[in-house]
């Protein structure tokens, strides 16, 4: 049994990175540091790519939140599924309350090793919900979303 559990990503900053030295004063009571600066440029490690249960559960959000339309993921979506999407995206679950929705955490587990069952917690200000959907890889060698499900608290 493979259960796994993701965390978010960190977003990359649009910041400057930190230096690690105190800013250089020009205060003439103190003295300053006579070393030229550091012009060497700075690299970012580079990341592995996402894994495909984490671009799924990006994208439904998306739709879900009515961030993006239905027909922007039609083509990583099988036909039930997207019967199932276009249900839920008429309700617009996750649009509510002004709130935007974020992914707190997203976990998957492989019955398969061309399937994933993924599980996600969905924030919308301070309530939680939960999405649930499965991904298949098909002949094509691309993963297709081929259920969803989403807790949307009414019975």
């Amino acid at each position: 049994m493979r259960k796994v559990m993701t965390r978010p990503r960190p977003r990359p900053s649009a910041s400057r990175p930190s230096t690690g030295r105190p800013p250089t004063r020009n205060d003439s009571r103190r003295p300053t540091d006579r070393r030229p600066p550091d012009r060497r440029p700075r690299t970012v490690p580079a990341q592995p790519p996402p894994h495909p249960t984490e671009v799924f559960a990006e994208r439904l959000l998306l739709v879900l939140s009515g961030q993006r339309p239905l027909y922007w993921a039609a083509r990583h979506i099988a036909n039930t599924a997207y019967d199932e999407l276009a249900r839920l995206a008429e309700l617009n679950p996750l649009g509510t309350d002004g709130h935007r929705p974020t992914l707190q955490r997203v976990g998957h587990y492989q019955p398969h090793p061309e399937a994933y069952e993924v599980f996600a917690r969905v924030a919308t200000g301070p309530r939680l919900r939960a999405l649930a959907f499965r991904l298949a890889l098909g002949a094509d060698r691309r993963w297709r979303c081929t259920a969803v499900e989403l807790e949307t608290g009414r019975r």
